[in-house]
């Protein structure tokens, strides 16, 4: 009887990850032989672990961070440097990638998590800059303002289609770690963190640590990404990943609905694609700032938010909407966090 009970709880916990692998393989079928339509797809892969490791820390914790690109750039200069400089193999440099941001993310955490949420957000873009112009003054270790090219391609990924699916791989790998930690106990508590700062600590959570904790979880998250995009390029230059790319990965974010698990990659997907179909960059900008006053007005939960309370209509069932850190208190042991924040 646990036995079943606990299988049913895993194939709960981790629908989303089945809807995003089968997604997957259904546009691969229609994709595999338009090398155009691949290489877009791996930019939608890379961005997607971007926007999932901003819905790791904002969307479950409330913590907004300007850094992830930085982080992402941390990483992939960290697999640069160990395979063309050190010459050693990929997979040290994908230990190194994720390594470099989360030991740096840690103790930046610790230092700026108590800051309110407007200086928190102008800290972490100070320190992407930063990170911009360690990159340059980097001398022969880093390229300085000409970057490192001739980065190794991954052996057993060198033609787009199977970067393709390897990328996607890593990004269900990823999404299937981020729905395991939404319906954990400390997961719960991030939730809380949200909700209540003053309630976790009275529910004897350590608000520093575990704040630390899930921000260097998002920068490992970017350091992944980072390793991606570099192997995929084969070249990275300080301006590769400007502090810039950290507001469109929010907006992504944000679009597709912070809270939802697939929320990330489907707000991701959908801005790439009508960012491609757009003439020129003035007209991507409006587009981001467009989609950004429409998914606050219209759609605060993303689109995700919006098509369960569209179906939820659709069934005659009165709407459940998971509530927001405004105006809602804190789960409850005897209230868990609602259901629809965890999918």
């Amino acid at each position: 009887m646990r036995s079943a009970m606990n299988h049913s709880s895993l194939l709960r916990r981790q629908a989303p990850t089945a809807a995003l692998a089968a997604g997957v393989l259904a546009i691969t079928l229609f994709i595999h032989a338009d090398p155009a339509s691949l290489d877009l797809s791996i930019t939608v892969a890379v961005f997607s672990l971007l926007a999932l490791s901003v819905a790791a820390s904002y969307g479950q914790a409330g913590v907004l961070s300007v850094a992830q690109a930085a982080f992402a750039a941390l990483g992939g200069y960290a697999t640069a440097i160990a395979t063309t400089r050190w010459d050693l193999p990929v997979l040290a440099g994908l230990a190194a990638a994720v390594a470099v941001p989360v030991l740096v993310a840690y103790p930046l955490a610790r230092l700026v998590s108590r800051l309110s949420h407007l200086a928190l957000a102008i800290a972490t873009l100070v320190f992407g800059e930063i990170v911009v112009i360690l990159l340059r003054e980097g001398g022969d270790l880093t390229g300085s303002y000409i970057g490192i090219s001739a980065i190794p391609s991954l052996p057993w990924a060198e033609d787009l289609f199977s970067y393709h699916l390897f990328a996607w791989a890593v990004v269900v790998a990823v999404t299937a770690l981020y729905a395991n930690l939404v319906r954990t106990s400390h997961g719960r508590s991030l939730q809380t963190i949200r909700y209540d700062v003053l309630r976790a600590r009275a529910d004897g959570v350590n608000v520093a640590r575990r704040t630390a904790a899930v921000f260097s979880f998002s920068a490992g998250i970017a350091g992944v990404a980072g390793w991606l995009y570099a192997h995929h390029l084969k070249y990275l230059a300080p301006e590769s990943l400007p502090s810039a790319l950290s507001i469109t990965a929010i907006l992504m974010a944000v679009v597709g609905g912070s809270r939802y698990v697939l929320g990330p990659v489907v707000g991701t997907t959908v801005l790439v694609f009508v960012q491609n179909a757009l003439p020129s960059e003035a007209a991507q900008g409006l587009l981001y700032g467009s989609a950004l006053v429409v998914a606050l007005l219209a759609a605060p939960d993303g689109l995700l938010g919006l098509a369960r309370q569209a179906w939820t209509a659709l069934r005659g069932r009165p709407r459940r909407r998971p509530p927001s850190p405004d105006q809602a208190g804190p789960p409850t042991p005897a209230q868990p966090v609602p259901e629809e924040v965890t999918r």
